[in-house]
């Protein structure tokens, strides 16, 4: 096996390839793309295996080129959905691409010998007309072939538009049009996506007799089934620090089943098959200590928001989590991220602080009596220090950074006081 796909399989990242594409691979450097549906302004985390197979595409030598759909995405993909999409605007279209090309290059390489490329499929497909579209491509699909498929079969029931219908179509066209202005001989996707790759790989032949090829990746799932790339909460974990912060990328990261942890580093990091293998032994041996967790967290975060980011994400996760963490090294970055995630309570100027006023206005106890209560029984600390049972105010000159209080009621229970900045 060439080593490109070698390494798709050993990190669990192949699924499908069409007869010749290992020859093919093997005979030279090619072109491969993969396609971004635009209909959002940020990827989320369940784009990642395909980023990562134009990763390992480009590391192998070849070039990646990352798709989007400008054309195809005012009409949307069938596949795997039980509803048509809305449409959207050219101009929103184009602002979502220009997000999405600023997140790739955190994962490619737009330089050098094997450059990544962005493409854009609106500029063929908003020109072309409806009579040269069905001269060209329509004649190669007899419709008995394109109910056949999947993402069109799984449709019948509920009923699908013929604006749908036509969009295996279309994302042949786009390897037809790759093919010809870029040389692309692969097009790799989600396995949901082997029809349509199939139907790009034959219109293809039939239209230049040059034979392409397609690699499908696997649809990744949680231990117990559910849909990767969702919260507990079932909320999308977006590349986009505004959707979702880098404290709660962190996060998702940090909490991966102990069955999805050594699944997920081959499949979303580039660190080496000992490494790998020597945290799976982690797993096993020490699982408390989530190891492995650990690495894929920072390894997955640096690499989507940069290594200040991931590791001011670490600190603050350690403090929420851990109660013996050293609250005092916190860094004024670490304290700005924890006010953004915990419950927080600005302070008024003065020389002393009010526990009972930090505990109640911060939320983490309903009454000044209960925040009392809590004092009597030594579940209150004060970055870092245990207070006493009778200890209701705490000097200023113990604020972190001569601005911050974190304070804890047992063991995860956090909150933050601010003083106003001088």
């Amino acid at each position: 096996m060439t080593p490109f796909l070698d390494e798709l399989s050993w990190r669990g990242l192949l699924h499908q390839a069409t007869e010749g594409a290992d020859a093919a691979l093997s005979a030279g450097p090619v072109s491969g793309y993969v396609g971004f549906d635009p209909t959002g302004s940020s990827l989320h985390v369940g784009h990642l295996v395909q980023v990562m197979g134009l990763v390992h595409l480009q590391r192998a030598g070849h070039r990646p080129v990352a798709l989007v759909g400008g054309g195809t995405g005012m009409i949307g993909d069938p596949s795997g959905r039980s509803a048509e999409r809305n449409l959207l605007s050219l101009e929103q279209v184009a602002e979502n691409a220009a997000s999405i090309r600023k997140q790739l290059e955190q994962f490619l390489d737009f330089s050098g010998p094997a450059a990544a490329r962005m493409r854009n499929n609106a500029d063929w497909l908003m020109s072309v007309t409806l009579v040269e579209f069905l001269r060209d491509v329509g004649k190669h699909f007899s419709v008995n072939y394109m109910l056949a498929k999947d993402s069109v079969r799984s449709r019948m029931e509920v009923g699908i538009s013929y604006t749908e219908f036509s969009y295996m179509l279309l994302q042949a066209y786009d390897f037809l049009q790759l093919n010809q202005r870029d040389g692309v001989s692969l097009q790799m996707g989600g396995s949901d996506q082997w029809g349509n790759i199939t139907a790009g790989t034959e219109l293809v032949r039939r239209s230049s007799g040059q034979e392409v090829f397609g690699v499908t990746l696997p649809l990744v799932t949680t231990a117990d089934g559910k849909k990767f790339g969702k919260t507990a909460e079932g909320t999308s974990v977006w590349l986009d620090p505004a959707r979702t912060s880098p404290y709660q990328f962190y996060q998702f990261w940090i909490n991966v089943d102990d069955r999805n942890a050594g699944e997920y580093l081959r499949m979303f990091t580039l660190m080496s098959r000992g490494e790998i293998e020597a945290l799976d032994q982690a797993v096993e041996e020490r699982p408390e200590k989530r190891e492995a967790q650990a690495a894929l967290a920072i390894e997955v975060t640096t690499r989507v928001h940069g290594a200040d980011a991931a590791a001011a994400a670490r600190e603050a996760s350690r403090v929420v989590f851990d109660k013996k963490a050293d609250v005092r090294a916190l860094s004024v970055p670490v304290l700005e991220m924890l006010r953004a995630e915990l419950p927080h309570t600005m302070l008024p100027e003065g020389s002393e602080v009010s526990v009972l006023d930090l505990l109640t206005e911060s939320g983490l106890v309903k009454s000044r009596g209960d925040a009392r209560r809590q004092l009597q029984q030594g579940a209150v600390t004060v970055n870092g220090r245990r207070l006493g049972n009778e200890e209701l105010v705490v000097a200023r000159h113990e604020a972190l950074h001569d601005r911050y209080f974190l304070v804890r009621r047992g063991a995860r229970e956090v909150a933050l006081g601010v003083l106003p900045s001088t």
